[in-house]
């Protein structure tokens, strides 16, 4: 676990350098944040996952739909930003504040928020009006529909703590795929 953790800090260290593949210039503290937000995802864990293995799942993440590679500038901006603004909001509930360390939670809201204002004003500088509806788009949409099958999933699974950890190594995950962006 520790490999894979190494593993995908040094994906996100690359990814949001500023060589990174987004054209715009986003802010040093954006780069410290990003990576600032998966230590503490790391740290976050409470229980091991092998005691939950009965609870995992294939959240079917859109990766296809999430390569930087397939998108635009605009639309990748975009999708990163939805993916931070749905992290942000799982981890702004009631429910996670009880699953949660609250000092680490707190950080990892704050990194996310601060990741979130930086991607907004990136998106002002490459997003003109004809861009406005890039929410609504496939991948877009498709980062949605992945994060409300999280949703169903904490709910069908009364979040438990085992569910709130399947939950924390799936965001891990999907951030640091993110980085491809």
């Amino acid at each position: 676990m520790a490999f894979v953790l190494s593993l995908l800090m040094a994906l996100v260290m690359v990814s949001y350098s500023p060589g990174g593949s987004l054209g715009c210039d986003l802010s040093q503290n954006h780069v410290l944040f990003g990576k600032k937000n998966l230590r503490l995802l790391g740290q976050m864990r409470r229980i091991s996952p092998r005691f939950c293995l009965q609870d995992r799942k294939d959240f079917d993440f859109p990766q296809e739909m999430v390569e930087g590679g397939q998108l635009q500038e605009a639309q990748a901006i975009s999708v990163l930003h939805e993916m931070l603004q749905q992290s942000f909001n799982l981890f702004h509930t009631e429910r996670s504040s009880a699953a949660w360390d609250t000092t680490l939670l707190e950080q990892l809201r704050t990194g996310l928020h601060q990741q979130l204002d930086d991607l907004d004003a990136c998106l002002g500088q490459v997003m003109g009006e004809e861009d406005s509806a890039l929410g609504r788009t496939g991948p877009n949409l498709a980062v949605k529909r992945y994060f409300q099958g999280i949703h169903v999933y904490l709910q069908e699974k009364g979040y438990s703590d085992c569910a709130w950890e399947t939950i924390r190594v799936e965001i891990m995950r999907s951030l640091s795929s993110s980085t491809s962006l």
